[in-house]
């Protein structure tokens, strides 16, 4: 594929008190289970980024050690918590708590199979209300003062409108300029 340029918008987004967070509009089509995956995993984790991520340019921890993911993950107060469907993982939220009472949302998506199922709003929507009650589970740690999230035009096409339903506002937008050397990696070729 040739090298080409395009300019990808970013949209930083953000809650600042938990009563702003909104519930979905509509209840998923199939029965979701949310639980957190409390054992750090490296191979979970890499497996959820590559299947959600893997349509969207989501290639920064793709050259990850394994120490790289423990270590990541293993840090106090990052949780990752998975939607699944009959047993299936269907997508995931993670979480970073940062300085300040901050938590960003820094990984949230679906595995291409479950789009369209109303899945997206309600995990969303229980991700960030984790992200507004992280300090009770992690002792020492200050509640949460402020919740972010930031999405751009190469992530999935429902993604900003999501964020903006359940009650996130934009606080900043970016345009750059990328190179792009290739498709997006996928889970595979052909996956969906």
């Amino acid at each position: 594929m040739p090298i080409r340029r395009v300019d990808v918008t970013t949209w930083y987004l953000e809650q600042r008190a938990p009563g702003e967070l909104r519930p979905a509009g509509r209840a998923p089509e199939v029965a979701v289970d949310i639980a957190r995956a409390e054992v750090p995993s490296p191979e979970l984790n890499r497996f959820l980024y590559t299947a959600v991520g893997g349509d969207y340019y989501w290639v920064d921890r793709l050259g990850w050690t394994y120490d790289q993911w423990m270590n990541w993950l293993e840090r106090p107060g990052v949780e990752t918590w998975v939607a699944y469907v009959r047993g299936t993982p269907a997508g995931y939220v993670e979480l970073d708590p940062q300085a300040g009472g901050e938590v960003e949302i820094v990984h949230f998506g679906l595995l291409g199979a479950f789009h369209g199922r109303g899945i997206g709003g309600h995990l969303l929507a229980a991700g960030a209300a984790r992200a507004w009650d992280l300090a009770d589970r992690w002792p020492g740690r200050e509640p949460t003062a402020r919740v972010w999230v930031h999405t751009c035009s190469n992530d999935g096409p429902a993604a900003l409108a999501n964020y903006q339903a359940r009650g996130f506002r934009v606080y900043d937008t970016k345009v750059e300029t990328e190179t792009v050397e290739h498709t997006p990696p996928g889970p595979w070729p052909g996956a969906r």
